[in-house]
């Protein structure tokens, strides 16, 4: 970093996914980080939500979070999408399925059930 100009061009860069990840919106998508969670992909799961709700513009309606360990290690990666009282989890993600997440569900309204944990053995 060589000015004040170019640390403000690196904030503004960046202002989208901090408001993204700390932002208090309608539907909360907390993403399981401890030690389990970040060997079985988590931190590609985390980054592709961010990216996918960003790009979806829906960064008003969305916010994404992590947390330590949900409890079920052997489903991870996990993400939980909070709406209202409602809690759907999601298990065994890829970036892939993220993206299917966001536009089915963060987006759409729709659970993608082929992803929930009622889902995962099948």
């Amino acid at each position: 970093m060589k000015s004040l100009a170019e640390l403000a061009a690196i904030r503004e860069k960046m202002k989208d996914k901090v408001i993204l990840r700390e932002g208090s919106a309608n539907k909360r998508v907390v993403v399981g980080m401890a030690t389990c969670g970040i060997a079985a992909g988590a931190r590609p799961v985390l980054n592709a939500f961010v990216s996918e709700i960003n790009a979806a513009g829906l960064s008003g309606e969305a916010s994404v979070t992590q947390t330590g360990c949900i409890g079920i290690c052997q489903y991870e990666p996990v993400a939980e999408v909070f709406e209202g009282d409602t809690k759907t989890t999601y298990v065994k993600l890829t970036p892939e399925k993220v993206a299917e997440i966001v536009e089915k569900h963060i987006k759409g309204g729709q659970v993608v059930q082929a992803y929930t944990i009622g889902n995962a053995d099948k």
